[in-house]
């Protein structure tokens, strides 16, 4: 025989029962939860980098002008279509934008390219009249059928940047018996072309005294060929690992004479890889056996 609940555990299982109802009713008459908007823009990366941006460079070892024994004044190219230089292209990090917009900002000094001495400094409207062109272009109203002259400002593309001046000083230091380099200057070149597009020359835009700008170079990676994307290698280590293909176009000579004023042709070439040879042989020439 079934046993009937007594009238008080009836009741408590009818208050239950209504809580469940009530409980069940409020929730879908909510609705969803908002979904909150975040206040700042997304992080393109699986975590924040600091290291690169927070990297300081080491202070050069001072040198004593009685330690140097031996010293030559190089002067070489560094053409950006190499294979070895494509990180000079890197449209992430390209060097000549961090460079000009260093300058333009007024974080970088330039100097002029009437010499390579650093001597006379650029002013920000100097600093803007080498890195901007001024062209003239006419305008047509179709409305009122009106030509107007309106003159506009094209900065330098990055992109036009084909080769960067590198100045350099080898010595041999007694104190250590180490042939060591000595990177001084860089000046990014620009190809000049005339109306018809045909090369006329090229020239240097300005010169960045490099000992000043390490840090400022320490401060950006370099996107390089190893396709590591956590690599932390910075502009600064890839000039003082020398890590960059490049052809000697001068070394000091009495005349001041650039290779080209003196050789041409298959004999310009032979000049340049003589001079990187005599390099690589001075520091065994130092030594006696």
């Amino acid at each position: 025989m079934t046993k009937l609940l007594s009238p008080r555990a009836a009741r408590l299982m009818g208050c239950l029962g209504g809580a469940m109802l009530l409980s069940i009713h409020f929730a879908f008459a909510q609705g969803p939860e908002p979904i909150e908007v975040p206040s700042s823009l997304p992080v393109d990366d699986i975590t924040d980098r600091e290291v690169v941006s927070e990297h300081a460079v080491l202070a050069y070892q001072p040198i004593r002008e009685a330690d140097i024994l031996w010293e030559r004044r190089i002067w070489r190219v560094v053409d950006v279509r190499e294979k070895m230089n494509l990180p000079f292209t890197a449209p992430e990090s390209p060097l000549f934008k961090i460079l000009s917009d260093a300058a333009l900002s007024g974080n970088l000094s330039v100097y002029s390219t009437e010499d390579d001495k650093f001597q006379k400094r650029l002013s920000a409207d100097q600093v803007r009249t080498a890195l901007y062109r001024r062209d003239t272009v006419i305008t047509f109203d179709p409305v009122t059928y009106v030509e107007t002259i309106k003159v506009v400002e094209n900065e330098t593309n990055w992109e036009d940047v084909k080769r960067f001046r590198i100045k350099e000083s080898w010595f041999f230091d007694t104190k250590t018996s180490t042939l060591r380099s000595r990177i001084l200057g860089i000046a990014p070149i620009i190809e000049e072309r005339d109306e018809d597009g045909n090369f006329r020359f090229e020239k240097p835009l300005f010169w960045v005294y490099y000992p000043a700008a390490r840090p400022l170079l320490a401060r950006h990676k370099a996107i390089t060929n190893g396709g590591n994307t956590s690599a932390t290698t910075t502009w600064e280590d890839i000039f003082e690992m020398r890590n960059f293909a490049s052809y000697i176009t001068k070394e000091n000579n009495v005349q001041d004479l650039r290779l080209q004023d003196m050789y041409s042709g298959l004999d310009l070439l032979m000049e340049s890889d003589k001079i990187k040879n005599q390099l690589f042989a001075k520091e065994h020439d130092m030594w006696s056996y």
